[in-house]
């Protein structure tokens, strides 16, 4: 079982995550943090995703970059 995240400590792993994975820039120069950021609720909110956790999440959006 995956533990209970507040949205806010759940928001902060995903961003963490996509921060290590893709580095603070895209490759069009964008803030991933700023993107992390934008992105982190909309998976909080989906109790499917929240479920798979904040880490996974990020791994599964960062899979569709480019």
């Amino acid at each position: 079982m995956v533990e209970e995240l507040t949205k806010e400590q759940f928001c902060a792993r995903f961003v963490t995550e996509m921060l290590r994975i893709a580095g603070p820039k895209d490759s069009e120069g964008h803030s991933v943090e700023d993107y992390a950021k934008d992105a982190a609720p909309t998976y909080f909110d989906d109790p499917d995703q929240r479920e798979a956790g904040p880490e996974e999440c990020a791994q599964s959006d960062f899979s569709y970059w480019e």
